[in-house]
Formats: C-alpha cells, sequence, structure tokens
C-alpha cells in the first residue's frame, strides 16, 4: 500500500488558512498568533465567530470595523464573521487548515478535543497549534472586558485603536 504524501513546506505556504475566535476584542496575543500565522501561509482569514457559551461585550460590528481598521494595508488578512459550525465553513470554502493559539495546559485540552470532534466532520482538517509567546500567556479577552469593568489600564494588551474605542464606551 502506498502511504499518501504529505505536502512540502513550499506548498503548504501558499495556502490560506482559518485563524477562529471572538475577538470580543482584539487583543496582542490575537495580534501575536496572526503574524505568525502569516510566516506560513498566504492569507489569513480571521474568522470572527458566534461563541454561544459567551455574553458578547462587542457587538459583531465593532470586531469587524476594529479588524478591518487594524489590519487595512495588510491584503493578505481577510475578515469575515461566521455563525455556525467552525467545519461547516471550512468545507464551504474549502480551507483545511485552522490556526489556534494555546495559552495554559486547559487550552490544549479543549482545543484537542474540539481538533478530534472537527476531523471527524471534516477529514481534510488540520489544526495547527501556536504557542503563546510568554509575554501573552496570561492575556485573554476575558481579563481585558474585567480590566475595562474596573476602570483598568487596558493599553498593554490591546492595540491603541481598540483601546481608544474601549474607552469611549466606559
Amino acid at each position: 500500500m502506498v502511504e499518501p504524501s504529505l505536502p512540502s513546506f513550499e506548498e503548504c505556504s501558499n495556502e490560506k488558512a482559518v485563524y477562529p475566535g471572538s475577538f470580543d476584542p482584539l487583543t496582542y496575543g490575537h495580534l501575536d498568533i496572526i503574524k505568525r500565522s502569516l510566516h506560513y501561509f498566504q492569507n489569513l482569514v480571521v474568522l470572527i465567530a458566534e461563541n454561544r457559551k459567551k455574553t458578547p461585550f462587542l457587538s459583531i460590528e465593532e470586531r469587524v470595523g476594529l479588524l478591518q481598521k487594524y489590519f487595512h494595508n495588510d491584503s493578505r488578512i481577510h475578515v469575515e464573521v461566521w455563525k455556525g459550525l467552525l467545519v461547516d465553513y471550512m468545507k464551504q470554502k474549502d480551507i483545511p487548515v485552522c490556526i489556534r493559539g494555546l495559552r495554559v495546559l486547559s487550552d490544549f485540552e479543549n482545543e484537542f478535543q474540539m481538533a478530534i470532534t472537527n476531523k471527524q466532520i471534516y477529514p481534510d482538517f488540520e489544526v495547527l497549534f501556536f504557542m503563546s509567546n510568554m509575554q501573552h500567556a496570561n492575556l485573554s479577552s476575558s481579563m481585558v472586558k474585567e480590566m475595562i469593568h474596573f476602570q483598568g489600564n487596558i493599553r498593554l494588551f490591546v492595540p491603541d485603536i481598540v483601546a481608544e474605542h474601549l474607552e469611549k464606551r466606559r
């Protein structure tokens, strides 16, 4: 039996990948994963996905607007919204690679379970995990939202356009 061959790095680097998340709000941790992903993929869909486990802080329109504003000079970044299963989006767009960031062990447990399930639904599905940069390992959108609630300084954790938008909401 002949084993299928894996694509070379050069073949992979020409592909598109999806980086899904709620981006509520966009943080430096998200930006780190996005920028590192672009070393391997020519195009990246930043997919604002609905998370039924979370109550949104920013509207979908606000999140799209902030991401588009931040990446307005980078034609490799495509911001899209999806309200459904990630694998359905990926099958529809014929994009087999999903990018995910890992900060702590509990992230891995959750992501591993989702990756197995997604692979069962969409056999071409592959997930690439990027370990968080240590300076962002403690960073989450939930933590930023908590800081906003208590009038904390969020500028260490989010880009200026996001901080300015959030500060206007106070």
